[in-house]
């Protein structure tokens, strides 16, 4: 025993020791790499004057150029920058992907150790921010870290002055996924406590308040711009037609109208009445709609790939962008994944699909601004295959190619500008398709002031992110999102009542107004808060992220509920992040509520009625599983006998 025990021993020791090697070669490999990239670098870009108007000398060439003069038309300075590109630069233009930064806020030019696992992941999996800067010639990213206000800024200012250093001084555009909700995922939102927190896309619906949702814009845009975000990759104006789709929670519900007024105040909110150096561009997603998803199946993943239309309802998807994203001049447009199965001559892809980015968005709505593929639909990676559904026996130079002759600028996720490089040397793309591209995504950093002043100030940036202000009103938001199902004359609760509370975070909360009680038997109420069930996936690296599958709870699930609710007069609050099937839970509470990303404080000022109830449900809540499965994905509230209709919502009065 003592023989193996010491054979086991040497063995876990000298796999150890290689691990350490490899990480070590892998560590010097990527800072020698890095040196070579700073290397291609020039000088800082000088502060110079013209007739006693300063300008930033970004070719440093001694000279004032017609894209460095602050007081030429965005047009005329797109027009001149593209004139001074050469190919390689242009390429590199042609792409957004993620970008690495330490937890300090310094560019990721190596491996790190963290306690964040995504910065770990991050630092070996992606290229170095000098590698897509210097050597690639990229200049627009978005940000996976969450950091504190002063530590965004940091990197805003440190990449910036990188990009300065490059042939032309193309400031970077950094984007971001949604940042103001309670929901960490990846794929799709970002928890960053540092801003103030807010409901979710369908809790500013739930609330049906237009200003509301144009003000948390606003506020998002200063907080945003507060630390160097200037391209939002929001909102999703996709309709939740179908209740067990995975991004239900990211969608204004599932009735188009609706999706289109709370897409327009939205926009309006972070990009005001026009583009301008205090705005936030919108990448407004995803065209023409990815709601529909064959049996709620979500396309990030290959079983998803696929957008079904057995209502023939595919206009009715595109309503939030014709009278809500392009009503409100959104700066630019995402299309999804999935394939619009049959709707148009061929079945591919969104971004791939001619027929739907230049035939539908371009020729027939007129939009002109920037269209940017979702990500990763080109290259295999690390992360997983490319979802080039559709076209997956295309090369990546030929999905490239298919994506251009579609009608799109730019690729999310990808860093390949080398494929555009050899597409048009071969003569597959002509230069000309390629520049119209490029002016359109300097058009929109021209228009937001990057090329005059990308740089912010640190410790401003403190002052603005999170401010009071902000957050107070992010809890009136969270309260006003809140929809009352059903009320047995439990609510509001009278002060001092004793709760028995499960599922609460911070349940010290009902302290405030009540009495927070250990035992049931000692409770006047029991609350739980409870969460939308759904199937537990492990076959793709995402698919922990999306919830997805079943909206009923199993039978283990729904007797712990149960067991709990029944004992007294009961009140049970559902994070609805999608339509979840409530309706035993339903039977047996005394008080229902539904909500979209609300605080246990601000929980505890609507049960006492400090705060009165009045949001209606995005979307209807299904009263059986046998009745989801008989919907169609693309139409709306047609579900059989719903346990609570569309627009449901209870008030005190």
């Amino acid at each position: 025993m003592k023989k193996l025990l010491k054979i086991l021993k040497y063995a876990v020791l000298s796999i150890i020791g290689i691990l350490v090697v490899i990480v070590l070669v892998v560590y010097l490999k990527m800072a020698n790499s890095s040196k070579n990239n700073m290397a291609l670098l020039g000088d800082e870009a000088p502060t110079l004057r013209h007739n006693g108007t300063p300008y930033r000398d970004l070719n440093k060439n001694g000279k004032l150029d017609v894209y460095e003069d602050p007081n030429a038309s965005p047009e005329d300075r797109a027009n001149d920058l593209v004139d001074q590109m050469n190919l390689e630069e242009k390429a590199g233009a042609m792409f957004v992907t993620m970008i690495g930064t330490t937890p300090d806020g310094e560019p990721m030019e190596k491996p790190i150790l963290s306690s964040d696992p995504i910065n770990i992941i991050m630092s070996f999996m992606l290229p170095s921010n000098s590698e897509m800067i210097a050597r690639k010639k990229m200049n627009s990213f978005n940000i996976l870290a969450t950091l504190d206000a002063e530590r965004y800024a940091k990197y805003n200012n440190t990449v910036q002055k990188i990009a300065e250093r490059t042939r032309l001084g193309i400031p970077i555009t950094l984007a971001t996924d949604p940042r103001h909700g309670t929901e960490n995922n990846p794929g799709a939102s970002l928890f960053t406590p540092s801003f103030s927190q807010w409901p979710s896309s369908l809790g500013l619906a739930a609330t049906r308040d237009t200003l509301l949702v144009r003000d948390f814009g606003d506020i998002a845009r200063q907080e945003y711009t507060a630390v160097g975000f200037r391209l939002a990759l929001h909102p999703m104006a996709d309709l939740a037609t179908e209740p067990r789709w995975g991004r239900t929670n990211g969608t204004f519900g599932e009735d188009a109208h609706l999706s289109a007024l709370m897409t327009k105040a939205y926009v309006l909110g972070f990009q005001g009445d026009s583009l301008t150096k205090t705005s936030v561009a919108c990448m407004t997603k995803h065209f023409s709609g990815g709601g529909p998803q064959e049996k709620g199946e979500d396309a990030h993943f290959p079983y998803g790939r696929e957008q079904v239309y057995p209502g023939d309802n595919f206009d009715y998807h595109v309503i939030p962008f014709t009278e809500g994203a392009f009503a409100a001049k959104t700066a630019q447009i995402m299309p999804y994944y999935g394939i619009p199965v049959d709707q148009t001559s061929e079945n591919v892809a969104f971004g791939f699909n001619r027929e739907i980015i230049t035939t539908l968005l371009r020729d027939s709505l007129k939009f002109k601004g920037v269209v940017c593929t979702d990500w990763n639909i080109i290259t295999d990676s690390k992360m997983g295959e490319g979802r080039a559904w559709g076209v997956e026996d295309l090369s990546y130079k030929q999905r490239v190619k298919k994506v251009l002759d579609a009608g799109c600028d730019q690729f999310g996720g990808e860093n390949v500008p080398e494929l555009i490089v050899e597409l048009v040397n071969e003569g597959q793309i002509s230069k000309a398709r390629i520049d119209i591209s490029v002016k359109r995504i300097l058009l929109d950093k021209f228009r937001l002031g990057l090329f005059d002043d990308p740089y912010v100030d640190r410790e401003e940036a403190t002052k603005i992110a999170g401010k009071k202000e902000f957050r107070d009103k992010g809890k009136i938001a969270q309260a006003k999102s809140m929809v009352l199902l059903k009320n047995d004359k439990v609510l509001p609760l009278e002060k001092g009542t004793k709760v028995y509370a499960e599922g609460m975070l911070n349940p010290q909360a009902i302290d405030r107004y009540g009495s927070l009680v250990s035992d049931p038997e000692d409770a006047d109420v029991v609350l739980t808060r409870i969460s939308t069930p759904f199937d537990e996936r492990s076959d793709y690296f995402l698919e922990s992220f999306f919830h997805q599958g079943r909206l009923y709870y199993n039978d283990g699930e729904k007797n712990k509920i149960l067991d709990l609710i029944e004992q007294k007069p009961s009140i049970v609050v559902v994070n609805l992040e999608r339509p979840a099937i409530l309706t035993d839970i339903d039977k047996a509470s005394g008080a229902l509520f539904g909500e979209f990303g609300t605080s246990d404080e601000v929980l505890a000022e609507v049960l006492f009625g400090q705060t009165a109830p009045s949001g209606k449900l995005p979307f209807e809540l299904p009263s059986s599983w046998e009745a989801v499965e008989h919907q169609k994905e693309d139409v709306p509230y047609d579900s059989k006998n719903p346990l609570y209709p569309f627009g449901h919502g209870l008030s005190y009065d």
